[in-house]
């Protein structure tokens, strides 16, 4: 249900309607409505189980992601052998590099994503309240830069920034990947700004600040959630193409995307190397797309 400013304001026709179904609130029904979607539920069991083993194995494992095996180098996965995915050609046990990488890649979509999310809502936000000129200004330069290749200019900030650093790593990916939040929350606001309680907010002088804050963005959040769950396999992915070119995580690191480039270059003496990391990047992509597509459906007005 839409935030108000003052108790005595009527609520929208559609925050009306939103509350009616079944007497549950639009976000109460979207939960329940998510909850029955049998996909994006095995997405969320999906995404939980590789994060919890990316944070776990490393730790538990009695092998070390550093760990050299000088008798053991390109040994293929066995479970006798105590190497259940092999051993790269320096002896290490893919396992625990691979679910350190799923770490790595995971924090740096996670982490991208929350800067694209920040740089986009405050961006669209105000574009859309503001309006007349500077709407149409800051909507322009947002054309502009897609029009630009959003890769290009994020391994040229990779490049000139340090590629080996993780945190300048997902600066760049975040700080170019904010356009299409911008442009969903902006739409938004122009919906959300006409409404009863917004023009009231203005009436009793509320500051602007104040209004974009507490009355705007939270009644974009539905739209804005959707695609984060949409972005963070992009970004992912991004990275694993910059790692896969030499610019993105370096060693002693690792991501999935280093692994698949190192992986590639052992295909045919040790395909192991590179189908366990690609298996697992292409599952999250896919566990991530099922949660996007399950959240737009339960958002969806359509279905209600």
């Amino acid at each position: 249900m839409s935030t108000r400013p003052e108790a005595d304001v009527l609520p929208s026709q559609s925050t009306i309607q939103g509350a009616a179904v079944a007497g549950r609130s639009l976000w109460q029904d979207a939960f329940r409505r998510f909850l029955r979607n049998k996909a994006a539920m095995s997405g969320v069991v999906v995404v939980g189980i590789l994060a919890t083993l990316s944070v776990l194995v490393p730790i538990l494992s009695p092998h070390g992601i550093e760990d050299i095996y000088w008798d053991s180098i390109l040994v293929p996965p066995s479970i006798g052998s105590g190497f259940w995915f092999g051993t790269d050609v320096n002896g290490r046990d893919l396992l625990v590099r691979c679910f350190y990488a799923g770490r790595i890649s995971l924090t740096i979509g996670v982490l991208a994503t929350s800067v694209a999310l920040c740089i986009g809502v405050i961006f669209g936000a105000v574009a859309g309240f503001s309006g007349g000129n500077t709407d149409n200004f800051m909507m322009r330069f947002v054309d502009v830069l897609y029009a630009l290749p959003t890769l290009f200019f994020i391994i040229i900030l990779v490049t000139v920034l340090g590629a080996s650093n993780i945190f300048f790593v997902f600066m760049c990916i975040g700080a170019l990947q904010w356009l299409t939040m911008a442009r969903i929350v902006r739409g938004q606001t122009l919906s959300v700004k006409r409404r009863d309680y917004l023009m009231a907010a203005h009436a009793i002088g509320l500051p602007t600040t104040r209004i974009l804050s507490r009355y705007i963005v939270p009644n974009v959040t539905g739209p804005v959630i959707v695609y984060v769950t949409l972005l963070i396999p992009i970004n992912i992915l991004i990275e694993s193409y910059l790692s896969f070119l030499g610019l993105g995580v370096q060693e002693p690191l690792t991501s999935w995307g280093l692994l698949i480039s190192q992986g590639a270059a052992e295909l045919e003496s040790a395909p192991w190397l590179l189908i366990f990391p690609a298996t697992l990047l292409t599952i999250t992509l896919f566990a991530f797309n099922f949660i996007g597509d399950g959240l737009r459906d339960a958002f969806d007005p359509k279905d209600r």
